[in-house]
């Protein structure tokens, strides 16, 4: 199938692209790689009257990392955070996450702003971005705003972004201790059934921060704040790994979809507790 008719606009800088948001707001949809936006046109679910493209915006790409933050350009593409050794110092979990995305071709076109602003709740970056109390930068004509992650998903493929603002910038705050992700998924690059971002920062042998985020299971990425409890104070044995996911199947209870069932999905989570944890010790 083909697209309906649409307007393409790519103004040379960053004020066309926010006047071009704010004055078609509702008609018009921001597209960057476009591994999302385009199959949904493609299919006519979605429809938008005007496409803005901000390829042109100087300062929209690149990756910042320091020992507090990995900071990216919203049009920085999913293989050039991949390929960053930084990243993958800094933050293990995001660069394993980033490594599950889709495949190669995909990865090349498509970009972190891209795909925390189409929020499907099955994708990775969420998910991290949340389980790391990470947050975003949106620019608007009225001015500039900065939106936390929890803030941020309030529903399937639904941000509250609004449709004059452009996602600029993404913010990854590093967590203490160590990080990972892990996903199950029918096959190589399909969305997964079920994804974890952990991090845990251990002291004199005991859990003193725990962060679990989840994709796949709910209408939004999902952080299991309960079961991070049952980890704290105790050491990251056997015991206290089962215990963590039996709370997270408890605490989350995914809902059945044509997918698969919710027992299923909070199946796969528990499994994803007890494959990971150990890992970060």
């Amino acid at each position: 199938m083909k697209p309906a008719p649409f307007t393409y606009l790519d103004p040379p800088d960053l004020d066309g692209v926010l006047h071009a948001l704010a004055e078609h707001g509702d008609d018009a949809a921001v597209i960057s790689g476009g591994q999302s936006l385009l199959p949904l046109m493609n299919l006519r679910l979605a429809r938008p009257e005007v496409l803005v493209d901000p390829r042109r915006v100087d300062g929209l790409r690149g990756v910042t990392v320091t020992d507090d933050a990995v900071v990216v350009g919203a049009l920085t593409t999913a293989t050039e955070l991949l390929e960053s050794p930084a990243v993958a110092a800094a933050l293990p979990g995001l660069s394993q996450a980033v490594a599950c995305v889709g495949h190669l071709q995909i990865r090349n076109r498509g970009t972190i702003g891209g795909s925390v602003a189409h929020a499907d709740p099955s994708a990775e970056l969420p998910a991290v971005l949340l389980g790391c109390d990470g947050e975003v930068v949106l620019r608007s004509s009225r001015g500039t705003r900065t939106v936390a992650a929890a803030d941020l998903f309030d529903g399937p493929f639904s941000t509250t972004r609004e449709p004059d603002e452009l996602l600029t910038e993404v913010r990854f705050p590093v967590p203490p201790g160590r990080s990972g992700w892990d996903e199950v998924a029918r096959r190589p690059g399909d969305f997964a059934l079920a994804g974890l971002f952990a991090a845990v920062d251990l002291a004199d042998g005991v859990v003193r921060d725990a962060r679990l985020a989840f994709s796949g299971l709910g209408d939004r990425p999902l952080r299991a704040v309960a079961a991070e409890q049952v980890l704290l104070g105790r050491p990251l044995d056997a015991t206290a790994v089962d215990d963590c996911a039996d709370a997270v199947v408890a605490e989350l209870a995914p809902p059945d979809d044509v997918h698969a069932t919710g027992a299923h999905r909070a199946a796969l989570a528990a499994a994803l507790v007890r494959r990971l944890l150990p890992g970060l010790t």
